[in-house]
């Protein structure tokens, strides 16, 4: 039962920092040891070998029995934590005497992962004194590091993240990069800076190295076990991207080619001239190659019908900051079909598509109203969506299946109610047009034939609970135009690379990357959010009290991002479309066309349209 790596930084709080860990015995409490009932029945010494990880605001214990839960210990639960002696773990350490122990005790410890089972997080919630014998370290070492921490729960929530994130600040100043991890001694090294990986829920803080051949990137801990560091060779990379995290301009998303064991690395910077420096060197280097995915080129390859619908929205959002690294900024992808009842759909007929010119939120006329009335008695600024059409929440709405740990990570080790889940396509069809709190659009999964259904299927039998009306949340129910949930995002996909779809998406755009999305064309448009989704509304920089800057990060996070505005003049709008079978053989379509239509008047038309395209 030894040996499953099960530990993760999604088991952390967000923002928790994970600095190291030590190999140790955990000596569990009389009361649990002498415990029939539960796990802990099944170690009768009372005795866990594992590893003691200290973070910023816990102590978690990993075991390496994966029988028994990974048990967390916050620090704010913390009555004490002292060193003492014991000599229980003699027998299993081949030791003698009194051995020196870390000991807490606490008021709460969380429980996650018993026997490998993603569910919710057990919170248990007695007094008892726990027992860590460190194996190779010494107490006398590691105690004040972890009393340090301690006191730093103790205080005020601004006094707490000022400490707090004054201790990141030093262990992290005193992390250099590996020199034995390079790939070549001989190579020269270009620039150095700190920067943190950002994957879904998580940042961890490491080392960015760029040298003559390779971009490195070093973790200050061993979270990572596949990439202990991560190297790109140069020639390897196709794409570097700015990018926007949390409303500032501190991100650098690196995509690579296919042959590369690293498909993309998302990193932020405390300070966007670190970014903007490693923009400059990396693309300065020789080696690096990137391809033309110049924006004026994508838009007229679209409107010219070189590309897909699919392909060009992907390209819009990623050109507008979002990232699927990046849940406050996931790809947004529009409702198409406003009908999830029928038997069957004919998508030539209008009748079944989604009006795209309008947002979300005025699809419905009495509902607008009354959000227009409540915008009239609010002091400035005013906004017409209290709620946004994506954030971190709705995105996972979509995804808890394919992704449960990311849902207990937002949500403090607990699923959603079970009739708030995303249950059925038609009941959230009818919730985004008639709640009055609910805006939320799709993602890409819904329109993306190469990737998987699985977030439409509990394949992982999750237990998410039981709805009201006595049914188990299962697989999400399917519109009965749909056989299976690879026929939904066939047919979805369909209906987006449709006729009409490409004769009005760019009315859509508009909305989302163009002109109407802020000022007075939103206003007009009916597509006024909460002043903190728009980049500009704060300068996070300018917030010297760190507690109201951490309050406003959370804000943004959890209110939602407009995406980068990247038109500021009406899209044009496309000139030709094909079915979705030609749209993934454009390639085969496409040979010998594009000559011909360079000559057309209609291309004349488009090419004068994209010169008129201002773009930001």
């Amino acid at each position: 039962m030894d040996g499953v790596d099960r530990f993760s930084l999604l088991l952390l709080e967000p923002g928790e920092i994970y600095f190291e860990d030590f190999a140790a015995v955990y000596i569990l409490p009389e009361e649990s040891a002498n415990n029939n009932d539960g796990w802990e029945e099944k170690f009768e010494d009372g005795l866990l070998r594992g590893r003691l990880k200290v973070c910023s605001k816990s102590l978690v214990f990993d075991p390496r029995d994966i029988r028994a839960p990974i048990i967390k210990f916050p620090f704010r639960t913390f009555n004490s934590v002292v060193e003492s002696k014991t000599t229980r773990t003699n027998e299993l350490l081949y030791s003698e005497g009194e051995k020196s122990v870390v000991e807490v005790t606490c008021s709460m410890t969380v429980e996650m992962l018993e026997g490998g089972v993603l569910q919710p997080y057990k919170f248990c919630r007695e007094d008892h004194k726990h027992k860590f014998q460190l194996i190779y370290a010494e107490v006398t070492t590691v105690l004040p590091q972890i009393c340090q921490l301690q006191r730093a729960s103790t205080l005020p929530p601004n006094d707490q993240n000022t400490m707090i994130q004054a201790i990141v600040r030093s262990r992290q100043s005193r992390q250099k990069f590996d020199r034995s991890l390079l790939g070549d001694l001989s190579e020269t090294e270009v620039f150095e800076t700190k920067a943190n990986k950002v994957t879904p829920l998580v940042t961890n803080p490491g080392t960015v190295l760029l040298t003559t051949s390779m971009l490195y990137f070093q973790p200050h801990n061993n979270a990572d076990k596949q990439y202990p560091v991560i190297r790109i060779g140069l020639p390897d990379i196709r794409q570097i991207i700015k990018r926007r995290y949390l409303l500032r301009q501190v991100g650098l998303e690196v995509f690579c080619r296919d042959q590369c064991m690293v498909k993309h690395l998302f990193l932020t910077f405390k300070e966007s001239e670190d970014r903007e420096n490693l923009y400059k060197l990396l693309t300065e280097q020789e080696k690096v190659n990137v391809d033309d995915m110049r924006q004026d080129n994508m838009s007229y390859q679209w409107q010219a019908g070189a590309i897909s619908n699919y392909d060009y929205l992907c390209y819009l959002n990623s050109q507008a900051d979002r990232s699927e690294n990046d849940l406050t900024q996931y790809p947004v992808f529009p409702w198409v079909l406003a009908n999830y009842v029928s038997e069957s759909l004919d998508l030539t007929d209008p009748a079944i598509y989604r009006d795209l010119s309008r947002p979300i939120g005025a699809l419905n006329e009495e509902r607008l109203k009354r959000l227009k009335e409540r915008c009239k008695d609010m002091p400035e600024p005013r906004f017409l969506y209290g709620s946004h059409y994506s954030t971190p929440g709705f995105v996972l709405f979509y995804l808890v299946r394919q992704y449960p740990q990311y849902m207990l990570c937002l949500q403090n080790g607990r699923f959603d109610h079970p009739d708030r889940m995303f249950n059925s396509l038609a009941e959230t069809w009818f919730n985004v047009t008639s709640n009055p709190s609910d805006f939320k659009e799709l993602i890409p999964d819904f329109y993306n034939l190469d990737g998987s259904a699985d977030f439409l299927v509990n394949s992982l039998r999750i237990n998410f609970g039981v709805r009201q009306n006595g049914k188990p949340v299962n697989d999400v129910e399917l519109p009965p135009w749909a056989k299976d949930p690879r026929s939904v995002i066939k047919i979805m996909r369909e209906a987006l690379e449709s006729e009409y779809v490409s004769n009005n998406l760019h009315q859509w755009i508009d909305l989302l990357f163009g002109y109407k999305q802020n000022g007075e064309e939103a206003e007009k448009a009916d597509n006024l959010f909460y002043h903190l989704c728009y980049e500009g509304s704060v300068d996070l920089t300018a917030i010297t009290d760190l507690n109201d800057r951490l309050a406003l990060e959370v804000q943004i996070t959890e209110f939602g991002q407009v995406p980068k505005q990247l038109f500021t003049k009406p899209h044009p709008r496309r000139s030709r479309s094909y079915g979705l079978y030609d749209s993934l053989h454009l390639s085969d379509v496409l040979e010998g066309e594009l000559d011909s239509v360079e000559d057309s008047a209609e291309c004349e038309e488009n090419c004068e349209r994209g010169a008129s395209l201002e773009v930001q």
